[in-house]
């Protein structure tokens, strides 16, 4: 599972966030509490909370491990 993603904010905006990882894009469901701190071109990391489902593979994006943690809960 992806933890965590650190690169470069392609995209933020509309509740999500495209993060350069490797010139790889990840596409990223985020709060506004974490996209709040990102803008485009500027280094970017998120704890991850991966969900894998039959139809799509979802990541969620936090600023912080805690905030991660208790999603989980």
């Amino acid at each position: 599972m992806i933890g965590m993603l650190s690169g470069t904010c392609l995209l933020s905006g509309n509740g999500e966030a495209i993060i350069d990882v490797g010139g790889v894009g990840y596409l990223v469901q985020a709060g506004s509490r974490a996209l709040a701190n990102m803008s485009e071109g500027a280094p970017a990391r998120l704890h991850i909370e991966t969900h894998v489902r039959e139809t799509a593979i979802t990541l969620y994006g936090f600023p912080s491990e805690e905030e991660r943690a208790w999603f989980t809960r």
